[in-house]
């Protein structure tokens, strides 16, 4: 009796053992996809620094590119836009912190601390409203900057906030210029 008893208990531990593994292979099958999901999507992880070309940017236009998801307006701006801008005081802005991720958090909105170092006609910045993210129409408004049509901010030449509800400055994304013609942004 003892003989049949230790059989059936070795089949009966091989059954546990079996159903236990089997289980466990499909616990993680279950649990993989949720897991899998948490990582960053290919499209996001390409985003993540984004090569504009701009050799093909005329003078006076405003290019958009995506960027993290996000608009980017690269203006390639004229010698009146430029002086337009560096003719404003600083005690005329709503905003005056440039909101450059290239610069300290407290450098001023001078058109320099806003416009490519060294490249003044060239300007970078996230073309999101600071009011409540709409996306600006350029070469608008009173300041023939951007003009956010759903409650009326006006930015100007350097994308600096000049009317309306907009608490903030554009953003300047962190960028750099990889050569002559062509900017990598992020």
């Amino acid at each position: 009796m003892a003989t049949t008893g230790t059989a059936e208990t070795t089949r009966r531990d091989f059954l546990y053992i079996a159903t236990g593994a089997m289980g466990a292979v499909g616990a993680a099958a279950l649990v993989w996809p949720f897991v899998s999901q948490l990582q960053p999507d290919a499209s996001v992880l390409a985003l993540a620094s984004t090569d504009v070309d701009i050799s093909q940017i005329a003078e006076g236009q405003i290019v958009t590119v995506k960027w993290r998801g996000k608009p980017v307006f690269v203006w390639n701006r004229t010698p009146e836009d430029i002086a337009k801008s560096k003719e404003v005081a600083l005690s005329a802005l709503l905003d005056p912190i440039a909101r450059n991720a290239n610069l300290p958090p407290d450098a001023p909105a001078t058109d320099e601390n806003r416009a490519a170092p060294d490249k003044e006609r060239w300007l970078v910045v996230i073309g999101i409203c600071t009011h409540l993210g709409c996306v600006p129409i350029g070469h608008a408004g009173e300041y023939d900057g951007w003009f956010c049509p759903c409650h009326g901010s006006e930015y100007d030449q350097a994308g600096r906030v000049r009317r309306g509800p907009a608490p903030t400055n554009l953003e300047v994304p962190p960028y750099a210029f990889a050569s002559d013609t062509k900017i990598t942004i992020g």
